[in-house]
């Protein structure tokens, strides 16, 4: 008897202690609630931001509230491509920029790049090189368009106009510039950084986030004045032995977001549609046919009555209206934020410029397999290990030789070298099983239960492969040092799709109404460019699906 009043005593203790340790966690106590230790002790320990409240806006995006729609198209489809069937999706809350990038946004970053890796280096040449626009695209055979090719990118009276002739791969490369200097500016207001650290990079000095998250004594290649501000001193601590150590900023400590990227096929789409609220049923069942409320392109309202509410080809040979009756106030592209946003608070999510995403195209959306976030274009990679255990960081340039012969910069000095995943990663799992799953049930012979190996050896097996692409060939002279360019003349393919076709979204200036519906979904190579496509950028969302200023349930 005398024993189980001891055990009702002990569990009786425990809950009150686990109830103590749990509420004064859940208040952002610095006290773990499952075994009372002190978090963020200044002798050391753990380290984590206990007073993180909620993601802050990245800049320039807007937020965008997750949830069920439907993707694809719903009204009438004239082209039967059946490349867009409707499928129910949904999506996770995330940021998308509120216009397109512009012609300025590009040139910091051009000016950037020729700063930190000046061109009239033969060692870095290539990087500046291969982040240029390709202002030809503006070059028409039997048109006149110099000016656009001379003028566009760097006039002053083009700054905020969508910047054109940037290939997928340059669009990417971006992206990834900007969360470096993002997250370089927030650790240099948190004084994890010198200010102003970003004015005296140089090739063998720069910042990047994933070498400062796994290997920080590296960042701006070990320069410790940088990376310990003598300013900061709040950002030394003492260890257990009583010797003085650098803090560094972890994950942990909430400074260090989600990367900005080009959103996917179905975040474009979502965020595009504009459904902050779902107060009709035929929105909720994809009958939404624009950005803006309607089945027209002109506007209803009393003061704007008539005006197009998108930049687009209205005609053969009309592409703004008549001269003092414009109707959309454009020929070719228009500066950003001209046209009304969306119920998100997105602007040009038709018109303007076609946008690419980062979704490798095929014409099938496979629902079966998935519809929460879905996305074709995984392509798992890894840090890669030194001997030692260390990660491996990027000594020399990396340079890939692309399709048409461009030469960019795959990797830059100072970031960490990524190989694919292997079998370390994908032994005995099930949700993948490969680095490389661009191609994964796609629709073609591989992927389906008729596919037999002995193919590999038939006469017609080009033939039987569904994307069957050219494939054209270049390669670099070794005793010249030219380029090779060969074409593949074969008479047995059979479509322009293949893994680096990348989809785009949303209509042009060059384009009819038909193509401003954001259900409408076209490709195009990932290393080409055209005077028609540009590109925004989007942030995922970490923890709450909604924003804080909504009552949490009880």
């Amino acid at each position: 008897m005398k024993n189980v009043m001891n055990f009702k005593l002990i569990a009786a203790t425990a809950l009150i202690v686990t109830a103590f340790s749990c509420k004064r966690s859940s208040n952002g106590s610095n006290v773990d609630s499952a075994t009372g230790w002190a978090i963020n002790d200044k002798k050391g320990g753990f380290q984590y931001n206990t007073s993180f409240k909620e993601q802050e806006t990245p800049p320039g995006t807007v937020f965008v509230e997750g949830g069920t729609f439907t993707m694809g198209k719903v009204q009438d489809d004239p082209m039967h491509d059946w490349n867009n069937s409707p499928s129910q999706q949904h999506v996770q809350s995330f940021y998308i920029d509120e216009n397109e990038v512009t012609n300025l946004n590009y040139l910091v970053y051009l000016d950037y790049l020729k700063n930190v890796y000046p061109p009239d280096d033969p060692a870095y040449a290539n990087i500046y090189k291969g982040a240029l626009p390709d202002t030809l695209v503006w070059r028409n055979r039997l048109g006149y368009n110099e000016m656009m090719t001379e003028n566009y990118l760097r006039h002053p009276a083009y700054a905020n106009y969508p910047v054109v002739g940037v290939s997928w791969i340059q669009a990417v490369e971006y992206a990834s510039w900007r969360s470096d200097r993002v997250s370089e500016m927030s650790l240099q207001e948190a004084g994890y950084l010198e200010r102003d650290s970003q004015y005296t990079a140089t090739a063998e000095s720069t910042f990047s986030t994933d070498t400062y998250i796994n290997a920080p004594t590296q960042t701006y290649g070990g320069n410790d004045s940088i990376i310990n501000p003598i300013k900061s001193r709040r950002r030394v601590q003492v260890n257990a032995k009583g010797d003085t150590i650098n803090v560094y900023a972890k994950r942990e400590s909430g400074l260090i977001g989600p990367k900005y990227r080009l959103p996917t096929e179905v975040e474009w789409e979502y965020a595009a549609l504009g459904m902050s609220e779902l107060r009709s049923y035929n929105i909720y069942r994809g009958r939404k046919k624009y950005p803006w409320d309607g089945q027209y392109t002109r506007s209803g309202k009393r003061a704007k009555r008539g005006d197009q509410l998108a930049n687009f080809k209205q005609r053969d040979g009309d592409y703004g209206g008549i001269a003092g009756w414009s109707d959309d106030g454009a020929d070719i592209t228009q500066e950003v934020k001209y046209y009304e946003p969306n119920d998100y608070g997105i602007y040009d999510m038709a018109g303007n410029v076609a946008e690419w995403v980062a979704d490798v195209y095929r014409p099938i959306v496979d629902d079966e397999f998935n519809d929460f976030n879905y996305y074709r274009g995984n392509t798992y990679f890894k840090n890669a290990i030194n001997d030692d255990g260390s990660v491996k960081i990027v000594q020399e340039t990396v340079y890939d030789t692309l399709s048409n012969g461009k030469i960019v910069a795959r990797n830059l000095p100072g970031e960490i070298e990524r190989v694919p995943v292997d079998e370390e990663e994908t032994y005995l799992r099930t949700n993948f099983d490969r680095s490389d799953n661009r191609n994964y049930r796609d629709g073609d012979q591989k992927s389906s239960r008729y596919y037999r190996d002995n193919f590999e050896n038939d006469d017609n097996f080009d033939t039987r492969k569904m994307y069957n692409s050219p494939k054209h060939n270049i390669e670099k002279d070794s005793a010249s040092g030219k380029l090779i360019k060969e074409y593949d003349e074969s008479n047995r393919r059979t479509s322009l799709i293949n893994d680096e076709a990348r989809v785009i979204k949303g209509g042009s200036w060059r384009d009819r109404s038909y193509w401003i519906d954001p259900a409408q979904r076209r490709f195009f190579p990932q290393d080409m460019a055209t005077d028609y496509i540009g590109f925004r950028c989007a942030v995922s969302r970490v923890g709450s699906k909604s924003k804080s200023n909504k009552k949490k349930r009880n």
